[in-house]
C-alpha cells in the first residue's frame, strides 16, 4: 500500500532525494514548489519503502492503512495532485542525493555569522557545515535565552506534531564547528561592525516580527490587538507573556484568514482539555478556562478561492473537537476555482457549509467578502463596521472592491491578522515598502542593486512573510550558494581585522549547554500532567535555570 503526506508536512523536502523512484513531487527544482501547500506522494508509483517516513522531520508520512481517521482525507488528496494534467508528468528517474560540494580554493575556515534562530537560520547553517571539502565555522546569535524562533513561539499549541521539526534543528548543537550565543541582541550586546570584523560574512535570518495595521478608525482602543501578540501570549514568549486580553464577550473578530487566524481561531475555541496536552503558556490556559467566547468570525475581504490560509490548515479547523465552522458572505456551490488548489478549498467549504452544528458546538465562522472599515466603540472595541465587497477581475486577478454596502458586527475582542513586517536592522539598507532587507538572491544590496558589505538575509527578512517552514530551506539554499559564490570570485576574503573570539565581548550569553538544561527542565515540569513542555516564559528565569542558578 502506498505511503500518504498528511497536515503537518512542512514542505522542507527532506523526504524528496531519499526516494528512489522520484514519486514525491513537486521537489525544490520545480516551479510549483515554491506556491505548493504541501508535498504529495504519487500513489501509482510509491514502492512503499518508507524511506520517506523515516526522515520526515515532522513525522507527517505513514502508510495508508495506518492512518487515523482525522487524516484519512490525505490519501484522496495525494491521489488527486497527480490526476490534474499539470501533474502527471513528472519524471520518475531515481534522485541522487543532494550534498553541496565545494568547487573553490580557501585558506583556513570559513567563519560565518549567523543573526537569529528560526527555521531559515538553521537551514543556512546546515547548508554551510554540510559543504563537502569546504571547512566551515558556524556562530549564531538569538536575543532570547532560548532557540528555534517561530517553532517555539508561532506554531500552534495544539500542533504539536509541527514543532518536532525542532528536534532535528536541534541536532545541530552537536556538529563540530557550531556554536550559539544566546541572550545576545545584535544592536544591544554586539554591533553589526564587530561581527564584520570577525566573521567572513553575516547572514541576518531575523524574520519578520512587527504586524501590519488595518488603518481604519478605532484600530487603537482597547480590545483591539495585533495577532502577533496574541500568538506570542498563548505560546508563551516573554515579549507578551504579561499581555492580557478580555475573553468575557461571547464573540471574537479576527481579521485577516491566512494560517495564522485560523489558528487563533482554533486556539479561542479549542477544548481546552486538548490544549491542557500542549505546550501552551499557563498564563494563557488558565484564561481559556475561563473564557466566555461561543463564536468567532473570521473576516476576509475576498472569497473563499482566494483564501490565504491552505488547505491543511482548513482541515485542521473542521477536525476541532466540538467546533461547528460556518461560511458566510459566499455561497462555495456557486464557485468555480481556477486551480487544483483553490478548487479544493471551495470543496472543503462547501462540505463545511452543508454541515449541522452539534449541541453544545461553539462556532467559527469563515465570512468571505467583507473588509473592516472601523472599528466601533468608545472606551473599549464593542464591534466593527465592515464593507460588503465584490470579486472584480483586474488583469487576470480576483480582487474586492466595495459594494457600498456595510454591516456592523457586534464583538468584544478584535484581532487583527493581516500579515507581517520586517523591522529595520542598523547598519542594513532597508525597503520600507515591502518590510525587507533588499538584496539579490540573498546578498544585500542597497536600492541601486550594489552595496559593499558582506552581508546576507534568508528567511522572511529576505522575501517577505511567505510559506511554511520547510519553505525557507529553499530559501537558506539559494543565500549560502550566493555566499559561498562570493567566497570563490574573491568578493569575500579571507582576512579579518579582528581575530579575538566573540565570546570574549559577549560575558552573558548562554550557550548549547545551558538550552539543554532548560530544555531538561520544561520537559519534566511537564511530565507529571503528560503535557510535552511547561515553558519558562521570563527572561529572568529562563536565564536562571540555563546558569543552574534556580
Amino acid at each position: 500500500m502506498p505511503y500518504v503526506i498528511t497536515r503537518s508536512c512542512c514542505n522542507d523536502a527532506s523526504c524528496v532525494p531519499v526516494c528512489p523512484v522520484n514519486c514525491i513531487h513537486p521537489t525544490p527544482d520545480e516551479p510549483d514548489y515554491r506556491t505548493a501547500e504541501m508535498l504529495y506522494i504519487d500513489p501509482d508509483v510509491c514502492v512503499e519503502c518508507g524511506a520517506c517516513m523515516d526522515v520526515c522531520p515532522v513525522s507527517a508520512i505513514a502508510p495508508d492503512y495506518e492512518l487515523p481517521e482525522s487524516m484519512e482525507r490525505y490519501e484522496q488528496i495525494n491521489a488527486r495532485y497527480y490526476l490534474d494534467p499539470e501533474h502527471a508528468d513528472y519524471p520518475q528517474t531515481p534522485n541522487a542525493p543532494r550534498h553541496r560540494e565545494w568547487d573553490g580554493t580557501w585558506e583556513g575556515p570559513l567563519r560565518v555569522a549567523v543573526v537569529g534562530s528560526g527555521p531559515s537560520a538553521c537551514y543556512v547553517a546546515e547548508e554551510l557545515l554540510g559543504t563537502r571539502g569546504l571547512d566551515v565555522q558556524v556562530d549564531m546569535f538569538e536575543r532570547l535565552p532560548v532557540p528555534f524562533g517561530l517553532v517555539r513561539y508561532g506554531v500552534a499549541p495544539d500542533h504539536q506534531d509541527t514543532k518536532v521539526v525542532a528536534d532535528s534543528f536541534a541536532s545541530l548543537f552537536r556538529r563540530s564547528g557550531f556554536r550559539i550565543f544566546l541572550n545576545v541582541e545584535v544592536g544591544r550586546d554586539v554591533t553589526f561592525d564587530q561581527l564584520q570584523e570577525r566573521y567572513h560574512a553575516v547572514v541576518f535570518a531575523v524574520g519578520a516580527t512587527r504586524d501590519r495595521r488595518l488603518g481604519v478608525e478605532g484600530e487603537e482602543l482597547p480590545g483591539s490587538h495585533a495577532a502577533t501578540e496574541f500568538v506570542g501570549w498563548y505560546n508563551g514568549h516573554p515579549d507578551h507573556a504579561d499581555r492580557t486580553f478580555d475573553l468575557s464577550g461571547e464573540r471574537a473578530v479576527i481579521v485577516g484568514n491566512g494560517n495564522v487566524a485560523l489558528d487563533v481561531a482554533r486556539v479561542l475555541t479549542a477544548d481546552v482539555a486538548v490544549l491542557e496536552q500542549s505546550d501552551i503558556a499557563d498564563h494563557a490556559l488558565e484564561a481559556l478556562r475561563s473564557s466566555r467566547i461561543r463564536e468567532v468570525v473570521v473576516v476576509g475581504r475576498r472569497g473563499p478561492a482566494e483564501a490565504a490560509y491552505t488547505t491543511p490548515e482548513l482541515l485542521g479547523l473542521l477536525a476541532t473537537r466540538g467546533v461547528h465552522v460556518r461560511v458566510e458572505g459566499a455561497d462555495p456551490a456557486a464557485i468555480s476555482a481556477a486551480d487544483d488548489i483553490a478548487r479544493l478549498k471551495v470543496e472543503v467549504l462547501g462540505e463545511a457549509a452543508a454541515s449541522e452544528p452539534r449541541p453544545g458546538d461553539r462556532t467559527i465562522t469563515l465570512r468571505f467578502l467583507a473588509s473592516p472599515t472601523a472599528v466601533l466603540g468608545e472606551d473599549r472595541v464593542t464591534g466593527v463596521r465592515l464593507a460588503v465587497n465584490e470579486l472584480v477581475d483586474e488583469a487576470g486577478r480576483m480582487a474586492a472592491r466595495p459594494t457600498g454596502v456595510t454591516e456592523e458586527l457586534g464583538c468584544d475582542l478584535l484581532l487583527r491578522s493581516v500579515g507581517y513586517y520586517g523591522e529595520p536592522i542598523p547598519g542594513l539598507p532597508f525597503d520600507s515598502d515591502r518590510g525587507v532587507v533588499p538584496n539579490s538572491e540573498g546578498k544585500v544590496v542597497d536600492p541601486e542593486g550594489s552595496w559593499s558589505g558582506r552581508a546576507y538575509v534568508a528567511g522572511w527578512i529576505k522575501r517577505g512573510p511567505s510559506g511554511v517552514i520547510g519553505t525557507n530551506k529553499l530559501c537558506a539554499q539559494e543565500t549560502v550558494t550566493a555566499l559561498l559564490r562570493d567566497v570563490r570570485d574573491g568578493v569575500v576574503g579571507p582576512e579579518l581585522a579582528e581575530s579575538a573570539d566573540i565570546a570574549e565581548i559577549l560575558p552573558e550569553h548562554l550557550d548549547a549547554a545551558a538550552w539543554k538544561r532548560i530544555d531538561r527542565h520544561e520537559r519534566a515540569a511537564g511530565r507529571p500532567a503528560g503535557r510535552p513542555r511547561v515553558k519558562q516564559v521570563r527572561v529572568d528565569d529562563l536565564i536562571a535555570v540555563g546558569r543552574n542558578d534556580g
